[in-house]
C-alpha cells in the first residue's frame, strides 16, 4: 500500500502540470484581457466584452496589439503590459509560472490587491463549510434510505420514496435556493433564517455556544439548498448496488446457514454494496465545492471559493483563475487518493499494493 502511495503522490506533479499547460494555452487566445480591461478603464468606453464583439475582430493582449489602444501613447500601452507580465512571450510567462508554484507562489491578483494564497485562504472556509456539511447530510440521509428501499424493494414506501427522490433530483439547486429564500428567508412569507453569509455581525464577541448556533443558523438554508438536489442520484445508487449484491448467490448462501437479516445485510451485502458509493465520494465533495455551491453562494450572498473563480474568469484576473485552479486540481486529486483509502476501510480484502495501478 505504501509503495502505491508512492505511485499516486508522485503522479500528482505531472498531472497538475499537464492541466495548467492545457488552461494557459487556451488562455492565449482568449479575448478581453487585463490589459484591454484597463486600457478601456482608460479611455471611458465602458465595458471591455461589449467592445470586444462590437469592434470585430479585437486582438487580445495575450497576443498582439489591441484595438482600442490607437490614441494612446505607445509608451503608457508598453508600461501596461509590463505591468501584467505580458510584454514577455507566452512560454517564458507560462516557466515563470510553474517556478513559482513549485514554491507555493500564486502571485497576486490583477484588481484585487491581494495575493492570491490570501484570497483562497479567505475564501476557503466558506465552500469547505458547504460543501463538507452537504456532503455529510447526503450520506447520511442517502444510505439508509436506500437500503431501506432495496430491502423494502417494490413496496408502497419504495414506489412513494422514489417518487420524492425524483422531485427533488428535477429541481434545480439554484432554483430550490431561490425558493427558500422567498419562503423562509424574509422574501415574502416568514423570516426564520438569514439571507447572506455565514456569521452575524458582532458575533465574534459571542460566546463559542452562540456563535456555534449562529453558524447553524445560517448554513440551513444554503445546505438544504444543496442536499436536495444531490441526495437523489446517491439514493438509487446505493438502492441498486445492495438490490444487486442481495440476488447474488453467497447471500443465498448465508441465509440457508440460518444467519439473520441483519447479520446478512450488513455483515456480508454491506461491505460489498458499499465500494462504488465510496468512490464516489471524492467526485460528490468536488463536484458541491467547485460546480455546484456557485449559484447558491450568490443566491445567498456567500462569498465562497466558487465565486472567487467566477469573478476572476470574469475579470480576467489570470493570476486568481491559475491559482484557483491550481487548488482545485490538487484537493480533487488528493481526495481521490483518500478515496482509495476508504475502499480498503470498507473492505480489507482491497491491497492496492499488489496491483500494478
Amino acid at each position: 500500500m505504501l509503495s502505491y502511495l508512492l505511485r499516486r503522490l508522485l503522479l500528482v506533479i505531472p498531472t497538475l502540470f499537464g492541466i495548467l499547460a492545457i488552461n494557459f494555452a487556451v488562455i492565449q487566445f482568449a479575448p478581453g484581457g487585463p490589459v484591454e480591461q484597463m486600457i478601456a478603464e482608460l479611455k471611458g468606453k465602458g465595458d471591455t466584452m461589449s467592445r470586444l464583439t462590437g469592434n470585430g475582430g479585437s486582438e487580445s493582449s495575450n497576443g498582439g496589439e489591441y484595438r482600442g489602444a490607437r490614441g494612446l501613447d505607445p509608451h503608457l500601452v508598453a508600461d501596461i503590459r509590463k505591468m501584467f507580465g505580458f510584454d514577455k512571450p507566452p512560454l517564458e510567462r507560462f516557466e515563470k509560472m510553474v517556478g513559482d508554484y513549485a514554491s507555493l507562489d500564486f502571485g497576486r491578483s490583477f484588481f484585487r490587491d491581494q495575493t492570491v494564497l490570501h484570497l483562497v485562504l479567505q475564501k476557503m472556509p466558506v465552500s469547505i463549510s458547504i460543501g463538507l456539511w452537504s456532503t455529510l447530510l447526503i450520506y447520511v440521509v442517502s444510505i439508509p434510505l436506500g437500503i431501506m428501499k432495496a430491502v423494502r424493494d417494490g413496496s408502497s414506501f419504495d414506489v412513494t420514496s422514489s417518487a420524492i427522490v425524483l422531485i427533488g433530483y428535477a429541481i434545480p439547486g439554484f432554483l430550490f435556493a431561490i425558493m427558500l429564500v422567498v419562503v423562509f428567508a424574509g422574501g415574502s412569507f416568514v423570516s426564520w433564517f438569514p439571507l447572506r453569509g455565514l456569521t452575524t455581525s458582532g458575533s465574534e464577541n459571542w460566546s463559542w455556544g452562540a456563535r456555534a448556533l449562529d453558524y447553524g443558523w445560517h448554513m440551513v438554508l444554503p445546505t438544504v439548498a444543496l442536499v436536495v438536489g444531490g441526495f437523489a442520484s446517491l439514493t438509487m445508487l446505493t438502492k441498486n448496488c445492495f438490490l444487486e449484491e442481495i440476488r447474488k448467490h453467497y447471500v443465498t448462501t448465508a441465509r440457508a446457514k440460518g444467519a439473520s437479516e441483519t447479520r446478512v445485510l450488513y455483515g456480508h451485502v454491506f461491505r460489498n454494496a458499499m465500494l462504488l458509493i465510496v468512490a464516489g465520494f471524492p467526485a460528490a465533495l468536488i463536484g458541491i465545492l467547485f460546480s455546484s455551491s456557485l449559484l447558491v453562494e450568490i443566491v445567498f450572498s456567500l462569498d465562497g471559493l466558487g465565486l472567487l473563480g467566477f469573478e476572476s474568469a470574469i475579470q480576467r484576473d489570470y493570476p486568481v483563475m491559475f491559482g484557483t485552479l491550481y487548488m482545485f486540481t490538487l484537493l480533487g486529486l488528493v481526495l481521490q487518493i483518500i478515496g482509495d483509502f476508504m475502499y480498503t476501510l470498507v473492505d480489507p480484502r482491497i491491497d492496492f499494493g499488489t496491483r500494478g495501478g
